[in-house]
């Protein structure tokens, strides 16, 4: 992470969260004026997903002024503040459709959180592999849509989790389709 542009100093450190063990990323900009932490948080999230496996991607990303420091001048892992994931959620925007509903309660319960809104992002507000395999899992399961894994890393956020889920049901629809007119077919041979 250091090698990235504008990042002074960082840490990482391991924090228990709602659903577990979350890697948490401590970074002082090199630029103190820095204007946009949301674009630069994202920028070091894509730059570490091309070099990293997504479990060593940090969960949340904290810009500080300067790393707490021990009276020794070593850095105060007790005084790095722990993240607040409220705050890493998008402004809500609620479900709307019924398939919206059903995978945002899904979410919401997979992650431990009172709601899950389209735009809010599977990683930002706490999610990891692990997680992401029971979201599948719960979504093959309650709803019968055979969603691939790989979705929830390529879409990340709810709106396009539910987009590519649509894709699913609608191609498994046609696929129904299509097998009952091979077999009226068959069926008048």
């Amino acid at each position: 992470m250091r090698e990235q542009d504008n990042v002074g100093e960082t840490v990482v450190v391991a924090q228990d969260g709602p659903t577990g063990k979350q890697l948490v990323a401590y970074v002082v900009p090199a630029d103190a004026n820095l204007a946009d932490q949301a674009e630069f948080r994202d920028s070091l999230r894509r730059a570490l997903k091309t070099r990293l496996p997504d479990y060593m991607v940090p969960t949340h990303f904290m810009f500080l002024a300067q790393m707490p420091l021990t009276p020794n001048g070593k850095l105060d892992r007790k005084g790095l503040p722990e993240p607040d994931a409220s705050l890493l959620q998008q402004a809500y925007v609620a479900p709307e459709t019924e398939l919206e509903q059903q995978i945002a309660a899904i979410w919401a319960e997979v992650l431990r959180l009172p709601q899950v809104g389209l735009n809010d992002n599977f990683f930002e507000v706490g999610g990891h592999s692990l997680l992401a395999i029971q979201i599948t899992s719960r979504v093959q399961a309650e709803l019968g849509l055979e969603v691939p894994l790989v979705e929830v890393f390529q879409t990340e956020t709810l709106r396009a989790y539910v987009q590519a889920a649509a894709t699913f049901r609608a191609g498994s629809a046609e696929d129904f389709d299509d097998l009952r007119d091979f077999l009226s077919e068959l069926e008048a041979i």
